[in-house]
């Protein structure tokens, strides 16, 4: 028997939000992203190779305020289509994510 997939609308008490994100870089071989919804943990979200060197993950999050990078081969950098950036303790910058409610 066939179990019927439902997606999860809610964490907790907590209504959670779509996040699409995209990436392009024609010569990279695995790219993923780290951050502070997943403890900054690359292989918790590997993106998925679309062709022609395009890049995507869909995520399911909480509304709240987030920090990533991606890690491109290994090189940790900020996503140069991210809304925003904040400083990181290493001197580099993180990409800020909003999730509204």
């Amino acid at each position: 028997m066939k179990k019927n997939r439902t997606t999860k609308t809610h964490v907790g008490r907590y209504p959670v939000q779509p996040v699409h994100l995209e990436f392009t870089h024609p010569k990279a071989c695995a790219v993923a992203i780290a951050g502070t919804f997943n403890d900054w943990r690359p292989e918790a979200t590997p993106m998925v190779l679309l062709g022609d060197g395009r890049w995507c993950k869909d995520l399911v999050l909480p509304p709240g305020i987030y920090e990533y990078r991606l890690v491109v081969d290994g090189e940790w950098m900020p996503d140069p289509l991210g809304q925003a950036t904040a400083p990181n303790p290493f001197g580099g910058l993180n990409s800020v994510l909003k999730v509204n409610g």
